[in-house]
């Protein structure tokens, strides 16, 4: 998530904060030490607000744990997380990729709920097997009831909550498409966002109540994040089974390495091209390297003509360069988690095929989704 807070790591795996989860922890904390000054008259403000403060963090190292869940699953399929965010709604663990199988994306997806079942055994345990009594006796009942309250409400039916991954892993075991999961279950999760919002505004309307405003956001939340996922599917679906190669712009800026300084810029130049950067090839369509228009500042104009493009050429990083046969949904996500605009294609023998750039794909992807629409 943007305009996040790295506080560290967690098992490995990088730990984030969001600005927005500051004003909860504040609130969580003034609210439950309200509550206990009143339930423990005997409590000073000062104990009962670390006692608030207490119980929320308490309460959301366990949705750290619920995120943990999921994580530690993940990772036993060899699925990387790059992060565990905690937000105003709650955590996020952002998991590198998908799920290979509908069983493994159900356990990942029901893990969180689990341990949050879990602790809610736990801390109930507690309360009720020792002998604690008084705030702490309060502090316990309140953590087991959140984490209770938490894996119910992830175990609704509908993305982007846990119940909706599982729904998607049980849609997608029965059509066999992921896809077909995820429209699904986001689908069910835009009609849970509704209820939410209707909810949270018809006492609003009706009363001027503002008791159920969270449902107006959690409604929110559901809708817009539900969306996205639909979308994203839909996005996916329409790459799948489509290769770098599928992706290549058409008349790519390529030239060969025995050209002179002066043909490159008499063919490639002056008719009408306007790519900055070139792609060098030998006489067997091997990629040797690249060539810049401003390289040719290096060399006075009168030597131009007996000064070869090979002699100016810059080497290529194989981080700018990707095979041909590699699925397009894997090159997406390269390009944007290596911020790179362009991709040079080749294919396993080191042929030059073209050059992929982020519009392309994007052009294809408008054409194929105006030809194949939901």
């Amino acid at each position: 998530m943007n305009n996040t807070i790295r506080v560290g790591n967690l098992f490995g795996i990088p730990f984030y904060i969001h600005p927005s989860w500051f004003l909860v922890l504040g609130l969580v904390t003034w609210s439950y030490s309200g509550g206990l000054a009143a339930q423990f008259p005997q409590l000073g403000g000062g104990l009962a607000l670390l006692l608030g403060l207490m119980t929320a963090l308490l309460l959301f190292s366990s949705v750290v744990a619920h995120e943990l869940g999921h994580s530690f699953v993940a990772i036993r399929q060899g699925i990387d997380v790059k992060s565990i965010t905690l937000f105003i709604f709650g955590g996020l663990a952002s998991l590198e990729k998908e799920s290979k199988t509908p069983a493994e994306a159900f356990w990942v997806a029901i893990a969180g709920p689990l341990v949050s079942l879990v602790l809610f055994g736990i801390f109930t345990a507690i309360g009720f097997g020792t002998a604690v009594s008084g705030p702490l006796a309060a502090i316990l009942a309140v953590v087991a009831t959140v984490n209770l309250a938490l894996a119910l409400f992830n175990l609704i039916p509908g993305l982007p909550l846990d119940g909706g991954n599982i729904l998607k892993a049980i849609v997608w075991k029965i059509t066999g498409n992921p896809y077909k999961g995820m429209v699904f279950a986001s689908r069910v999760g835009q009609i849970f966002g509704w209820i939410a919002i209707a909810s949270g505004l018809l006492p609003l309307i009706l009363f001027g109540s503002f008791a159920n405003f969270w449902n107006l956001l959690i409604g929110f939340f559901l809708l817009q994040n539900a969306g996205n996922a639909a979308q994203f599917a839909r996005v996916q679906e329409q790459l799948t089974g489509l290769t770098a190669a599928d992706a290549v712009t058409f008349d790519s800026p390529i030239v060969s390495a025995h050209l002179t300084l002066r043909e490159f810029v008499d063919e490639r130049f002056f008719k009408g091209q306007n790519w900055r950067r070139f792609l060098v090839t030998d006489d067997d369509g091997q990629l040797l390297g690249t060539i810049n228009v401003d390289n040719l500042r290096s060399v006075p104009v009168g030597l131009w003509s007996v000064t070869q493009v090979r002699e100016i050429i810059q080497p290529i990083e194989a981080s700018s360069t990707v095979q041909s046969d590699q699925p397009l949904l894997e090159v997406i996500q390269r390009l944007e988690q290596q911020r790179l605009s362009t991709l040079a294609v080749i294919r396993e023998n080191g042929v030059l095929v073209g050059i992929l750039e982020k519009a392309a794909i994007i052009n294809l992807l408008q054409n194929r989704m105006q030809t194949n629409p939901a």
